[in-house]
Order: C-alpha cells, then structure tokens, then sequence
C-alpha cells in the first residue's frame, strides 16, 4: 500500500484520505490491471476526485498519458464484419444509380400535356400535369438529391465504422482503423489527449460514438465488435475528455 502512495504525485500525496476511502481504494492496489497505462490511470482516476485543485488533477492525467508506456502496440477493439459494409456499398452504389436514371428520364421524358377535364369530380392528382416545367424540374432534383444522399451516407457510416482500434507503445496515440467502401483499411493516428468517449462501455448497447478533435461526425465503436482489452479501454481511449 505504502509502495502505492509514494508513487502518486504530491499533488494528491498532500491531500489525506479517510480510512474508509483508502479502504475502498484497497481492490484497485491488490488486483491492478496487467498494462502500464491502465494500472497507472486506474490508479490515479480513483484517487483524483478526492483532490480540491480540478487543475492539478487534469494535468496529472495529461502527464499520465503522455509518459506510460506500453511494451507493444496493444489492440483494445476489433469489429469485424466485411460482409455488411460490402452489402452496404452495393446497396449505395445501386441506389445512387436508380435515383439518378430517375432523375435522366423525368426531365428527358415527360411531356408538357395540360389537363383538359377540371371539373369537380375529377381527383386532384389527376389536375397535376407533371410535365409543366416546374413539376419536371422539381422532380428531377428531388431524385438526384436523394441519390447522392443515400451515397454520402452510406459512405459517411462506412468510413466512420472503426474495424480496429490500437493504442500505441508510446501510450499517447491510438490508432483508427476503418472500413472504406471498397475493402481497403484506413488508418489514422490520434493523439490520445483528442479522443473523447461519449458514453462509458457499460452504457452502450448498440453503438459507442468516440469524437475526434477537429473531426467532423464521430466514429462508430459497434457494441458487436470485441474489446480485447476492456480495461485498459476504459482508462485511455474511454475516458470522456473536453477539447
């Protein structure tokens, strides 16, 4: 135990801690984690709260990150599910097509034919001559519209779905690999302190969103996927950090 506190900043050492929070504490000493960086975050997060500076604490977990170190690259999630993403990129590219040969034969095809008989009786869907020009126009962008849209989304939510998430030796970058429409990896590295969780591990059901500092949109962890080293998970990548 004594081994324990003297290796905690003094930031935290000047701080005295009841007898029945260092009790609580005591699970976490006997039974650490198997990785550096995790044993030292989970470590410290449990004892950080008790701190009275917020300051002081953010900057311990910085230097935290920053020096541990792992013996190799350590793969903390996989996903994977080729088969989905390639069914999905079909079902995009035949959409965008579809909507597009839509959007060709509605401005190519239809003729401007007025409707002779508006009496009354006659349903209102019959008055309509889709033919007028601003019929046409408007249903010729509504198809292209939707054609792209379906592509950029489906695309979008392809290479947002991480297929492998690596935290790194020098413990302070991870590494995103994605899926892309066509079967190839895209990878790119992070520094740790830009990654946010947006929900702990527990709390997700289906999907778990991570945010990149100056990234657009998140990235997808699919609850489906495996988290080889949950642990160590939970005190880097998933922690909730403000940009």
């Amino acid at each position: 135990m004594n081994r324990f506190f003297s290796s905690l900043p003094q930031c935290i050492l000047s701080r005295s801690l009841p007898a029945y929070k260092v009790k609580h504490l005591q699970s976490f000493v006997i039974k650490p984690i198997n990785y550096q960086v995790g044993c030292q975050l989970l470590h410290t997060s449990k004892v950080l709260k008790y701190c009275s500076n917020p300051t002081a604490s953010t900057n311990v977990i910085s230097q935290l990150e920053g020096s541990a170190k792992l013996v190799k690259d350590v793969i903390v999630f996989k996903y994977e599910n080729p088969r989905f993403f390639k069914y999905l990129n079909i079902f995009a590219i035949s959409q965008f097509f579809c909507w597009n040969y839509l959007a060709h034969f509605s401005f190519t095809s239809l003729r401007d034919s007025p409707v002779q008989d508006t009496g009354e009786d006659v349903s209102w869907w019959r008055k309509i001559n889709l033919g007028e020009n601003k019929y046409r126009n408007s249903l010729s962008i509504m198809c292209v519209v939707l054609g792209y849209g379906l592509l950029c989304v489906s695309w979008m939510y392809i290479l947002r779905s991480v297929r492998y998430l690596v935290l790194r030796k020098d413990g302070s970058t991870v590494t995103f690999v994605t899926y892309t429409p066509y079967g190839h990896n895209r990878i790119m590295d992070v520094p740790l302190k830009c990654v946010s969780a947006q929900q702990s591990r527990p709390q997700a059901k289906v999907q778990l969103p991570l945010k990149v500092k100056n990234k657009a949109f998140f990235y997808i962890l699919d609850m489906r996927g495996e988290f080889l080293n949950a642990r160590l998970y939970d005190f880097t990548v998933g922690l909730r950090r403000k940009f």
